[in-house]
């Protein structure tokens, strides 16, 4: 790894942890709550802890003004859900783009397991050659989804997250499987960081749980956007997820700490 990927990864995370809130589904579900006024949100989650921001290269402008000094990720590919099918992501952007809009890092989604993984793939490995010509880190977000594939089974992430590494990704997202006995399978397939999506939103406690869980088989935080963003204060929800990524925080207190409910 160069001296300027160590540099620029040191901007999106807290000494190896990673709280990466992405607000690239504007792209994807349009300008639904938590998005519409961005500005807002990113102040929010950034003064509430989260180490970077990740949007598509368009929302550079609104996103530097407010993130108090936190790390700032653009992202690489997209699709809408009202398209033909959500699951072909397409390319939306370069690494140089993401250079001149000021990113400290690039993100790039692959199903894999889907029809569309063998472009997918070869488009993730164009994107970490380019990248490490930068010194740009690139976060995988590696998903096992397709006919037939359990999108939360072990062995199906553990493969998925194997192959971010196997192209030259230097930090995984992908599914929680569900508790962290299984998810120790997960983190143990790759030496690479592995962090969680949050997908739809559940109940504070269950969030909490997930990132909990996540960091007690060995993983290395979170890529959670819509459980942070579409809350009703998103800057609580997201200190919540800071205590326990970056102080250890059992569940109960992160959401004490926080001032959210901890009612099981």
């Amino acid at each position: 790894m160069s001296t300027g990927t160590t540099a620029r990864l040191s901007r999106i995370g807290t000494d190896g942890t990673y709280l990466i809130v992405p607000m690239d589904h504007g792209i994807t579900i349009g300008a639904v709550q938590g998005l519409k006024d961005i500005e807002s949100t990113i102040d929010a989650i950034t003064t509430g802890g989260a180490d970077a921001v990740l949007t598509q290269k368009g929302i550079a402008p609104r996103v530097h003004p407010n993130k108090n000094g936190a790390g700032y990720i653009v992202h690489l590919n997209g699709s809408t859900a009202i398209g033909p099918d959500e699951a072909e992501k397409r390319l939306t952007g370069t690494v140089k783009e993401a250079i001149r809009v000021g990113a400290d890092a690039v993100s790039f989604h692959i199903n894999v397991g889907s029809q569309y993984e063998p472009d997918q793939l070869t488009e993730l490995a164009d994107v970490t050659s380019e990248a490490a010509e930068y010194g740009m880190p690139v976060l995988a977000m590696a998903y096992a989804r397709g006919p037939g594939i359990d999108e939360h089974d072990a062995e199906s992430l553990g493969h998925a997250v194997r192959l971010a590494e196997e192209l030259g990704a230097d930090v995984v997202k992908t599914s929680y499987s569900g508790d962290a006995e299984s998810f120790q399978h997960v983190v143990e397939s790759t030496r690479l960081p592995v962090v969680i999506a949050g997908g739809s939103r559940g109940s504070d406690r269950e969030t909490i749980e997930m990132v909990r869980g996540t960091i007690d088989a060995g993983g290395s935080g979170v890529s959670m956007g819509r459980s942070i963003f579409q809350h009703e204060d998103p800057e609580a929800i997201t200190r919540a997820v800071a205590a326990v990524l970056h102080d250890d925080a059992s569940v109960d207190e992160a959401l004490k700490r926080a001032g959210l409910a901890v009612e099981a």
